[in-house]
Parts: structure tokens; C-alpha cells; sequence
């Protein structure tokens, strides 16, 4: 007659798998340290981003909150609600605000590289006159007048140690062509709608 105890050893395999995929001390630590830096990263970017990202009201009032404290030991406490209001979030509204957080480094990093163009073209435009050449070749519209004027001020200003005022507005003339289309995007665009009627 076969043993029916055979092979059994006195529990479900079932309690086993839920003894295991439950996560381990570390493991939860690793996930509460990170919480709290995301709400970290909450409290110091400013009020006007913090009020566009996905998140429960009450979790957004602690972090509103602790962006006014000043004194050290009162926002040490309220970072610390922060955090535990933090972990009170479900996986996906985690993942929301992650990756909101994201798009902020992302764009930080497009506007910081944006910027460096901008100060090359501007160091250009100061150490050699066929920069100047260049752009109006792109940008037909740019009054050269103007910029030829304030690029000579701009030297001016560097040789006698003035303030760098025509230095400052060719950067931002320089920032404003860069959101304007040039003539070569423009013959671009115009070509492609040339080869979209003909076939």
C-alpha cells in the first residue's frame, strides 16, 4: 500500500512563495530612503512645478508646508512627514511623480546645453566677423545694423572693463533666434510640402 505522507514534509509550497515574495528588511529600506529623497527633490523645486505634478492633495500640502518653514529643526521635522506621507503613495502614483522629476532633469539639461550654444555663438560673433556673416545667411530678417553696433560696444566694453551691457543683449537676441525657424528650415519645410503635392 503507498504511503500517502510520501513526499509531503508538512506545508503548502504556496506558503513558501509568500514567505519569499514579500520584500526583504533592505530591500524596503532601500525603497523608503528613496521615497523620502523624491520628496526631497519635491521641497526644492519651486511651488509653481510642485502644484503641476500628479499627487494626492494631502501629500502636496505637506510639501507646500515645508517649502515655508525656515527655521532648520522645523523643516528637518516636516521633511520627515514629507517622507512618511511619501510611502502612504501607491506604486503607480510613485511612478507618476517619478517620472515628472525626470522631465525636469531632462529639460534642465536641454536648457543648460541651449544656453553654452549661445555663449559659443555670442564668442564668435565678438572674435571674428564672418560669425556675423553666418548668421545673417540664416536669419535674412536680423536687423545687421543694430548687431554690428552692439557687437563693437560689446568689444569696447571687454577692452575698458565696463559693464557688459551690448554684451548682455546679443545674448539675448541670440536666445530669440533660437526658437525662430532659419531660411534653411524654412527651403526645408517648403521642399518637403514641394515633394507632398507632387506625389
Amino acid at each position: 500500500m503507498p504511503n500517502a505522507n510520501r513526499g509531503s514534509v508538512g506545508f503548502q509550497s504556496s506558503e513558501f512563495e509568500q514567505q519569499y515574495a514579500r520584500p526583504s528588511k533592505s530591500q524596503l529600506k532601500r525603497d523608503m530612503t528613496a521615497l523620502q529623497k523624491l520628496g526631497e527633490i519635491l521641497v526644492d523645486a519651486p511651488r509653481d512645478r510642485v502644484r503641476k505634478v500628479p499627487m494626492p492633495e494631502d501629500v502636496l500640502e505637506a510639501i507646500l508646508s515645508c517649502q515655508q518653514i525656515s527655521s532648520h529643526e522645523g523643516r528637518r521635522r516636516q521633511l520627515q512627514y514629507v517622507g512618511k506621507k511619501m510611502r502612504t503613495l501607491e506604486e503607480a502614483e510613485v511612478a507618476a511623480i517619478q517620472k515628472v522629476v525626470d522631465s525636469w532633469r531632462g529639460a534642465s539639461r536641454a536648457e543648460t546645453a541651449a544656453l553654452h550654444t549661445i555663449e559659443r555663438q555670442r564668442e564668435r560673433l565678438l572674435a571674428d566677423d564672418g560669425a556675423l556673416t553666418e548668421l545673417r545667411a540664416k536669419h535674412p530678417e536680423l536687423d545687421m545694423q543694430h548687431l554690428r553696433t552692439l557687437i563693437r560696444n560689446a568689444r569696447k566694453e571687454q577692452a575698458e572693463n565696463k559693464p557688459p551691457k551690448s554684451y548682455r543683449e546679443i545674448f539675448q537676441i541670440l536666445k530669440s533666434l533660437q526658437n525662430a525657424p532659419t531660411t534653411t528650415d524654412q527651403d526645408h519645410d517648403r521642399d518637403h510640402e514641394e515633394d507632398e503635392d507632387a506625389s
